[in-house]
């Protein structure tokens, strides 16, 4: 399908042609497509756009990377999908491994999904052969590995399941999410809850990671002066103006 530039929903019909797409292609699961369309209903209420609350979010979560001893960046097939040279980029700049973990795990899904990382500049993608898992949980979501999830201390997890990232911050993790909906279980329980679209929210921690790479003073005031309550509390009272608008 040829999408006009200027059809006025060209980024987000776009997104959908992607994902159709990468269904075909074995990496993205139909499901996947339903939870594209509930996170870009939330997305229209926030004006199609990056709140200041969460360009907030987007500056701390770059910090937390960047003092992370073992950072990891998280991959699922939507992440993938949407967002795979960002989130690469992301991790180069924050020296985070990526790895793969997906809910409908199947071995050939794991290999497309890595050789699909490794194709666009990734290395050494984590996932494909777990020696771990993560407590708590019962779905294949615990396979994880030692070197990557297990063990680290600071994680990116992008259009996340919540009842993960209420297991990984049991674990003491500093956990960043990127979930369109501010009143998820992921977005309650995130130490680092974004609010945003994948795509913008990733290029904003890029630069941020760019901003403050070798400034540990920088990184750290971002972190000090950012809370989760308050971000989330922002994000729902500009989505009530939003629609207080058409009311």
């Amino acid at each position: 399908m040829t999408v006009p530039k200027n059809h006025p929903r060209y980024e987000s019909l776009m997104r959908r042609e992607r994902l159709a797409e990468m269904v075909g292609r074995g990496l993205v699961t139909p499901t996947g497509l339903v939870s594209q369309g509930r996170g870009e209903a939330f997305d229209y209420m926030m004006g199609e756009r990056t709140l200041p609350a969460s360009l907030e979010a987007e500056r701390a979560a770059a910090a937390h990377l960047l003092l992370a001893e073992n950072p990891v960046v998280c991959v699922n097939g939507n992440a993938a999908a949407l967002d795979a040279p960002n989130l690469i980029e992301l991790a180069k700049l924050t020296g985070s491994k990526i790895e793969v973990n997906i809910f409908h795990r199947t071995e050939e899904r794991m290999s497309l999904l890595i050789d699909y990382l490794e194709s666009l500049g990734a290395e050494n993608v984590l996932g494909r052969e777990p020696d771990a898992r993560i407590p708590g949980l019962g779905s294949d979501r615990a396979l994880c590995t030692r070197e990557g999830i297990f063990s680290s201390d600071a994680i990116l997890v992008p259009i996340e399941d919540g009842d993960r990232a209420e297991a990984l911050v049991a674990m003491g993790k500093t956990v960043i999410s990127i979930d369109l909906n501010p009143l998820s279980r992921t977005s309650r329980v995130a130490t680092v809850p974004i609010s945003d679209e994948i795509s913008r929210a990733t290029a904003n921690m890029i630069g941020f990671a760019r901003e403050m790479r070798g400034d540990e003073g920088a990184a750290r005031s971002a972190i000090e002066s950012y809370s989760a309550e308050r971000s989330r509390q922002s994000v729902v009272g500009e989505i009530i103006g939003f629609l207080s608008r058409y009311v």
